[in-house]
């Protein structure tokens, strides 16, 4: 029997698509490219704009399309939200659950009945999906926590996935035990990764202290974090353990204190850019990256100019820009003051166009140092990795993937990469 999955959204999504695959290997499944006909489809799906749910409903019909007869299964945070929009579906799966698919599955294709697992977020527990899927890839990701209590105004995460909670951390090590027999670097990941463990009584840098010293991981990454959730004990952990990446992803989303306000936001931009100082005053020369949303209801030509002058002056490494997408459902879509598409349009493009000028110069920065990259991916003579700052190299020659190797940066290229000179390899 051959099965195929697509995943949209995010990391955590990709992590809990690839558990479920694993499951699906293990019992007697074979996974094919989904282009590839096969008995049943999984497409997790992602309820974080109305984009991107439209898009989960386009690959239920290019999967029907696909594969005919299959069993048919949508999951996740479009499911848990709008299950009534996904007609044509087979099986629905929405946040819980997602660990009985395989069951699911086999059900269905003995009595054709459709099914629906879909179950209040109001009190799910922690999953006990798990995944060493990542065969091939120097990085691993391991989701280590799940929901969101902040409510954002724009934001359908907490109608979607639930309320916060964490993996336990004895469970969290041992799944970093496994990980790292077969992987190089880890990536810790979650929907509200900062917040790991809080009902637990832990913290994501306890959590990290115990994977440096219970594993052999070389590099120990943080997928994004809250700028209000950078605490002392995470700070020490990078500046003095060399194993963990010296970059964090801090959300900003605005750099308008005004629409920070509206968006429900918990800091201030005076707070934001503090906290900036303080983690570059514990580890000079770490790499910050982060999230921006152009265009949210309210937001004026001056509030616009406030937040591109404030991202110049926090130095980000590189930025992720999105123009505001309304989720029906959220509180933004009641507010009053939506902006044009094409005003939206032409502030993102202008961020954009930002964030390579501060990642040339941030890049610029390197030249002539000595760094340590693990490797990736080797084609047409060429072997690309990252470093620890995320800073994408590229050096001469095709290398097998997962060597870590010391190099000289040389330039930075047009499609904003450094080139780097071997010194040693590991």
């Amino acid at each position: 029997m051959k099965y195929s999955v697509y995943c949209l959204g995010c990391k955590v999504n990709l992590y809990e698509a690839e558990s479920v695959a694993e499951q699906m290997d293990a019992g007697g499944w074979q996974r094919v490219p989904f282009e590839e006909e096969a008995d049943a489809v999984l497409v997790f799906t992602c309820a974080v704009t109305n984009t991107a749910a439209a898009k989960s409903r386009k690959m239920l019909h290019r999967a029907r399309r696909i594969s005919p007869q299959a069993a048919l299964v949508l999951v996740g945070c479009y499911v848990q939200v709008d299950d009534g929009q996904l007609a044509g579906a087979d099986i629905l799966v929405g946040t819980a659950h997602k660990q009985e698919i395989p069951a699911l599955i086999e059900r269905f294709l003995q009595d054709r009945v459709p099914v629906k697992a879909v179950t209040p977020v109001d009190h799910v527990p922690y999953d006990d999906l798990r995944s060493e899927n990542f065969a091939g890839r120097t990085r691993a990701f391991l989701k280590v926590q799940d929901g969101c209590d902040q409510f954002c105004s724009y934001c359908v995460i907490p109608y979607t996935r639930g309320r916060q909670r964490s993996m336990d951390i004895d469970d969290a090590v041992k799944e970093a035990k496994a990980l790292s027999r077969t992987h190089r670097e880890i990536v810790l990941t979650g929907i509200h990764t900062g917040r790991y463990g809080r009902e637990h009584g832990t913290t994501l840098a306890d959590l990290a202290e115990r994977i440096l010293k219970e594993t052999d991981i070389l590099r120990l990454r943080i997928s994004s974090i809250e700028v209000t959730e950078v605490d002392e004990k995470l700070l020490s952990l990078i500046a003095e353990e060399e194993r963990v990446a010296r970059h964090l992803h801090i959300p900003l989303q605005a750099g308008s204190d005004s629409v920070l306000r509206n968006m429900h936001r918990p800091y201030t931009t005076e707070e934001y850019l503090n906290c900036l100082k303080h983690i570059r005053e514990r580890v000079p020369d770490i790499s910050i990256s982060t999230d921006l949303i152009t265009g949210f209801p309210q937001e004026s030509e001056e509030d616009f100019r406030q937040t591109y002058a404030f991202l110049k002056e926090c130095e980000f490494s590189f930025l992720h820009v999105f123009p505001f997408s309304l989720r029906s459902g959220t509180e933004a879509e009641k507010m009053k003051g939506h902006i044009p598409e094409p005003v939206k349009k032409d502030r993102a493009a202008k961020c954009l166009k930002l964030s390579d000028e501060l990642q040339r110069t941030w890049m610029e920065k390197w030249i002539g140092r000595s760094v340590y990259i693990l490797t990736e991916t080797a084609k047409d003579g060429m072997t690309s990795g990252y470093t620890s700052e995320y800073i994408p190299v590229t050096i001469a020659g095709e290398l097998p993937a997962s060597q870590y190797i010391k190099v000289k940066l040389t330039e930075v290229t047009d499609d904003l990469r450094m080139k780097g000179e071997i010194y040693e390899t590991e």
